[in-house]
């Protein structure tokens, strides 16, 4: 565990570099420099899938290939007091934001959002949100971890929540399910400072990180809002790393195993199924 001085430091200049990223339109983000993506799926805090991944992302060879991890927190690894050891993949993903400021990104899913919202997730009759912050205080302590938690919390509001590639691929969580659609404004995305009604049941924010519509004409219609041409998203669980519900979108799963990745060109269109084709798993 690195020392809590240094974490908070490490924390502090992600979120700069977060907010400092070039492409970034308030919480959207269009990347730049960029002829490769990795994406990861969502990962609820296993560290050993995040490691393989970013052996494979190799950065520091292929420095126009980006790297999207995807939902981070919420994981079942435990303290032996408890307390969810998530965190830690916040504290790596900090630390790589700051080597490659350029390449690495992270999506937030509804957890992140429902942590520094603080609306709590219940499962198997636990309280997500609090064992999570109890593993920040077991590992930091009792002066730093409160500290380090609310850094935690303003890294989760600064995340960019939609990612487009230059060839019209759009990664995110989720996506509003259809009878939110008329009322999402992706406008709201690109604005620095949400409002509250974002973030409320039915806002744009909140039906674009809790949605699970998978429906053709769905995918088609969020994708017209958002000028893209296809989708990849994580937040369904895929019992084989991955799924494929319709002729526009891929979901990623990479908490179990086996753990659903994508690795694709970006500096050509694709069709779905050649996008298919680049899912591979672990």
């Amino acid at each position: 565990m690195p020392a809590p001085e240094r974490m908070l430091t490490h924390l502090r200049q992600a979120i700069a570099l977060v907010r400092a990223t070039p492409g970034r339109s308030g919480h959207t983000l269009s990347l730049q420099n960029c002829t490769e993506v990795l994406v990861a799926g969502d990962i609820h805090g296993h560290v050993p899938h995040f490691q393989a991944l970013l052996k494979l992302a190799g950065l520091a060879e292929h420095p126009t290939r980006h790297f999207i991890l995807q939902e981070v927190i919420h994981g079942k690894h435990r303290y032996p007091g408890g307390g969810d050891k998530s965190h830690q993949l916040v504290d790596l993903f900090a630390a790589l934001k700051c080597q490659f400021p350029k390449q690495v990104h992270l999506l937030p899913g509804n957890h992140e959002l429902a942590q520094w919202t603080n609306r709590p997730v219940i499962k198997a009759d636990s309280n997500q949100n609090a064992l999570f912050q109890e593993g920040v205080n077991t590992a930091y302590g009792s002066e730093f971890g409160p500290r380090i938690y609310s850094t935690y919390l303003e890294l989760f509001q600064a995340l960019p929540v939609a990612i487009r590639a230059p060839n019209g691929v759009l990664v995110c969580h989720s996506l509003p399910p259809a009878r939110s659609m008329q009322l999402f404004d992706p406008a709201r995305l690109e604005r620095d400072t949400y409002e509250d009604v974002d973030l409320q049941p039915g806002g744009s924010v909140h039906s674009l990180l809790w949605g699970r519509d998978t429906n053709a004409q769905t995918v088609a219609d969020f994708l017209a809002k958002m000028n893209a041409e296809l989708l990849i998203s994580g937040h369904i669980v895929a019992e084989d790393g991955f799924s494929v519900p319709n002729n526009r979108q891929i979901i990623l799963d990479c908490a179990e195993t086996p753990a659903g990745f994508i690795l694709f060109p970006t500096d050509r269109p694709l069709t779905h199924p050649e996008l298919v084709a680049c899912v591979r798993t672990m």
